[in-house]
């Protein structure tokens, strides 16, 4: 898979000197490249404990990006998903180190121990004062003797890096830093690997699964587990979690790489739907796992004091702060925004042709998505199939007997049910025609007017390659009958594969090779909707 990288031996070297640049000079950084990458606070001045981390790069912004007031000192960084030698953590250790001491927080992995652990060693002969603490949060596999740390790593960065800004001193720091890790518990799911630069991906997940309980270095999982929705996939992680929760529970939402926001979010509804927390932080990339596509969950159960120092703020923006969590606030809509609801009426063919047509839209949903994927964002039959869906399940409030009313009806019906642009442009339609009818004119004059509006509004004319080149002729050819209309739709809707510029719509910013040949998806739902409508008039 492609990535944006350099040289693979120059990535880390490269992504410090690019965080450091982007820091407005809050960070600096050791001169020892290439083996020795050390991230530190310009304005240490050594007079408060020093808070010392790292490991292995590939977690960004783990480390280096908490390295600030209010959290690390220092970030030890190494090579991707290899921790750092003893010079480099010595080299930290020593550069941020003075009386009243330093803490090292390390992650329960056997190189980032022995490393971290030797260098501690040796500063202590160079007249150090030097604590180390191991975070062990990871709960998949319960009964290994030595459990991963993993993303719970960051409530002690967080805790013992307010209380040293504070100026407690080196004894103070280490103990409530051991009590946060005997408290933490972590967990996470992917539904992908990750790729890890120079190397090929490792398909171990397969289609349908997800993987519970993977580490940070891509590690296997304790399992693999079915995957169905967000909301099962949080459940089974809540319910590994359940034990380890109490009262003020606090939940660190970490995305490993990949997740998108909107992933993210619907992953956190599920959590504070599931009653297991009080206080959050995320959901945000915090400890990631290169481009892995999945999530994990870290909590614990924050005294008084402790939520106080994961609420002091920081000035790291990788770092998203804690809130409590809030039943999500509903506020009524406005005065005048809801339409005048019309009177209810019933006409039972009016009624079969609306309820068939939009059987066919929910039908040709994965068609039009096709088409859309060639000149769009592949989501025109998802959009049509929706409000066909509404519009449906809304027929009994439809006055079906009164086209005057039917009209703009249908159009503050697919206003508020169809995404996107397409709904505006509907709505607008049948507005329109609505008002024509209401003025005397004739049904295919009243949809002349509706189409005349909206390509006033829109800017879109035939030849644009839009729904209009279908449309526009269906209802050119609408008094020689339904079957004319048709005709000429499916003409107008084929004719679009041979135009390579669109002039209007999103297709507008695709490059003509990606239209060649393709139907415009919007012009082809109007020449399905017209041979649908044949066959109904037929019946």
């Amino acid at each position: 898979m492609a990535q944006f990288i350099n040289a693979k031996e120059d990535l880390v070297t490269e992504a410090i000197d690019g965080l450091l640049a982007a820091s407005g000079g809050a960070l600096s950084r050791l001169d020892g490249y290439p083996h020795i990458k050390v991230v530190l606070r310009s304005n240490w001045d050594k007079s408060k404990v020093a808070l010392v981390s790292g490991g292995g790069s590939g977690h960004e912004p783990s480390h280096a990006g908490f390295v600030g007031s209010g959290m690390l000192t220092a970030a030890v960084c190494g090579e991707v998903f290899a921790s750092p030698s003893v010079e480099a953590v010595l080299a930290g250790i020593l550069a941020v180190t003075g009386d009243a001491g330093c803490l090292l927080i390390v992650k329960n992995y056997t190189g980032d121990r022995l490393n971290f652990g030797l260098a501690a060693e040796r500063a202590r002969a160079l007249g150090r004062k030097v604590e180390m603490v191991v975070v062990d949060d990871d709960i998949a596999l319960p009964h290994l003797p030595q459990p991963r740390g993993v993303a719970g790593t960051l409530f002690i960065h967080k805790i013992a890096g307010a209380m040293a800004e504070d100026g407690a001193d080196l004894t103070a720091v280490t103990t409530a830093a051991q009590a946060v890790i005997g408290k933490v518990a972590s967990i996470g799911m992917s539904l992908d690997t990750c790729t890890i630069p120079g190397s090929s991906k490792e398909d171990r997940i397969g289609a349908g699964k997800a993987e519970l309980g993977l580490g940070i270095h891509g590690e296997p999982g304790v399992e693999q587990v079915d995957f169905s929705t967000a909301m099962s996939a949080m459940g089974t992680v809540v319910e590994k979690l359940r034990s380890h929760a109490g009262g003020d529970t606090v939940a660190i939402v970490n995305n490993l790489g990949s997740t998108t926001p909107l992933e993210m979010s619907v992953l956190t509804h599920a959590l504070t739907a599931s009653g297991l927390i009080k206080q959050i932080i995320g959901p945000a990339p915090l400890m990631t796992s290169l481009d892995m596509h999945g999530f994990s969950v870290s909590i614990m159960d924050a005294t008084a004091a402790e939520l106080a120092a994961l609420s002091a703020p920081v000035s790291m923006p990788a770092w998203p702060g804690m809130v409590e969590v809030v039943d999500p606030p509903v506020i009524a809509l406005p005065d005048g925004l809801t339409p005048i609801e019309p009177i209810p009426s019933e006409n039972a063919r009016t009624r079969a042709i609306i309820e068939n047509v939009a059987s066919l839209l929910i039908s040709a949903e994965g068609q039009l998505n096709a088409l859309d994927a060639k000149s769009g964002d592949g989501d025109t039959g998802s959009t049509l199939a929706t409000a066909a869906r509404s519009l449906k399940s809304s027929l009994d409030r439809m006055p079906l007997a009164d086209l005057t009313q039917l009209f703009p009806a249908l159009g503050n019906e697919l206003s508020q049910t169809m995404g996107g642009s397409s709904g505006v442009i509907l709505a607008i339609y049948f507005n329109a025609a609505g008002d024509a009818c209401a003025n005397g004119a004739s049904v295919q004059k009243a949809l002349v007017d509706g189409l005349s509006r909206v390509s006033q509004v829109g800017g879109a004319s035939v030849g644009d390659r839009t729904m209009i080149d279908a449309l526009s002729p269906a209802l050119d050819a609408l008094p020689h009958g339904i079957g004319a209309a048709a005709a000429a739709a499916r003409t107008g809707a084929d004719s679009t594969a041979a135009i390579h510029r669109a002039k209007a719509g999103r297709a507008a910013y695709v490059p003509a090779e990606n239209l060649k040949g393709h139907n415009d998806p919007g012009a082809e739902a109007v020449a399905l909707l017209f041979e649908a409508l044949v066959n109904e008039m037929v019946d």
